[in-house]
């Protein structure tokens, strides 16, 4: 086989396997027996939900370098650079570490297809093995159950919500989604729900011994910060830092509640403080000030929508707000808009790229039914964002939403791609 560069290796990935998404555990969990894979040398900590999962890998990630752990973190989709999928340390892999774990898989998988999703999982658990981990946090791709991520077992799993999103893939209504997203939980092992009204399918699939947030821990407000409590252990002055909007901080109160059952934290109460100080976050609820403040979140469904709605709310502007977005064919933006509407003055509609991505005139049709400001087109992710740019005025904001592939380019106009530090 001739020798391949990463961006060769991602383009035959897409090709390898006859559908984009195939749902099931049998193919991954061969390569994995194949690669003696399928029970790692490293702890494996699982995060799934429907929204919020990101966050929650940041804060598990932040909370174990803070710790001083040898630590992965493996996510998906990406904004920009499939490198930021497989982080060792804090920092994104190389390309040469990408292809030389894609050339292992490929030499072990034999006559078994792998998708791309599939085929990518397996190379980041290599690439940890490789490196030497001692805990991987791991989002799951798609439901749960069925996701290549499920195949190895975690020593504790954290589910952030439950919503309506791949309803063709998980159900038709939260039951049915909360039964494929609680897959994840293994019996006998620590599972974390943070739902606030979870469905009674995940309940039942977390066990009786599920910690709740809201129930079995929780976090409150104070000056200067947050507090993270539960019936034996407090908390408190946990910085603000990137989790500005309450529906960021539930996602930290997950993580912190999961890595005490890796590591109990009563003795080392600095911790949360200090993983929150130096964490990474990209493109959830990002704000970067300015004349015309920017906003970058990557909500993509209808609950994620209304979390943004709110945090605009909470933090009002004196002038307008103006909305760059750009959504996947498959996605409901009539109610992703929605759920926007009345916290947007104007819309700027993009066009994301074929075979998956909505044109401008496509998605302006979408929205026209559900919004009351004007609507108008850009062919362009990066066309939207100068456009947004002439419009506003001192005291407006702009608003970058919808999708990864609207987040991503609108990051790399701004000259802010990698997101910024706290530190």
């Amino acid at each position: 086989m001739a020798a391949r560069d990463l961006a060769a290796w991602l383009d035959w990935q897409e090709k390898l396997h006859p559908t984009e998404i195939e749902l099931g555990l049998e193919r991954v969990r061969a390569v994995l027996r194949a690669m003696a894979l399928d029970r790692p040398p490293f702890r494996v900590a699982t995060v799934g939900g429907t929204n919020g999962k990101g966050s929650c890998v940041a804060v598990l990630e932040a909370l174990a370098l803070a710790d001083g752990m040898a630590t992965g973190a493996y996510t998906s989709p990406h904004l920009l650079r499939y490198n930021e999928r497989v982080r060792v340390g804090g920092e994104d892999v190389s390309d040469a570490e990408l292809v030389a774990a894609f050339e292992a898989v490929e030499a072990a998988r034999g006559r078994t297809s792998l998708s791309y999703f599939e085929f990518g999982t397996v190379a980041a658990l290599e690439i940890f093995r490789r490196r030497e981990v001692s805990l991987a946090v791991l989002e799951v791709g798609l439901g749960g159950r069925l996701d290549a991520v499920n195949a190895v077992d975690p020593q504790v799993a954290v589910v952030t919500s439950i919503g309506l999103d791949h309803v063709e893939w998980l159900g038709p209504d939260r039951e049915s989604i909360g039964r494929e997203k609680g897959g994840i939980f293994r019996a006998g092992r620590p599972a974390i729900i943070g739902d606030r009204d979870p469905p009674a399918a995940l309940l039942r699939a977390a066990g009786a011994d599920a910690l709740r947030l809201g129930v079995d821990f929780d976090w409150r407000d104070e000056d200067g910060g947050w507090r993270w409590r539960s019936a034996t252990l407090e908390l408190p002055g946990i910085p603000r830092g990137l989790l500005q909007a309450p529906a960021l901080r539930d996602n930290a109160a997950c993580a912190i509640a999961a890595f005490n059952e890796l590591r109990p934290l009563a003795n080392a109460a600095w911790l949360p403080a200090a993983a929150v100080g130096r964490m990474r976050l990209a493109g959830r609820l990002q704000r970067i000030p300015g004349d015309v403040e920017w906003w970058l979140d990557v909500a993509h469904n209808p609950d994620g929508a209304a979390v943004l709605a709110g945090a605009l709310r909470a933090a009002p502007t004196r002038g307008r707000t103006i909305a760059v977005i750009g959504m996947l064919a498959d996605k409901d933006a009539a109610a992703f808009a929605a759920a926007l509407d009345g916290c947007v003055d104007h819309w700027i509609v993009v066009s994301l790229p074929p075979p998956r991505g909505l044109d401008a005139a496509a998605l302006a049709r979408r929205l026209a039914p559900c919004v009351r400001a004007p609507i108008e087109e850009a062919g362009s992710v990066t066309l939207g964002c100068t456009r947004a740019r002439a419009l506003a005025r001192p005291g407006d904001r702009v608003v970058a939403c919808g999708s990864f592939h609207a987040v991503g380019p609108a990051l790399e106009w701004l000259g802010v791609y990698c997101g910024p530090r706290t530190d």
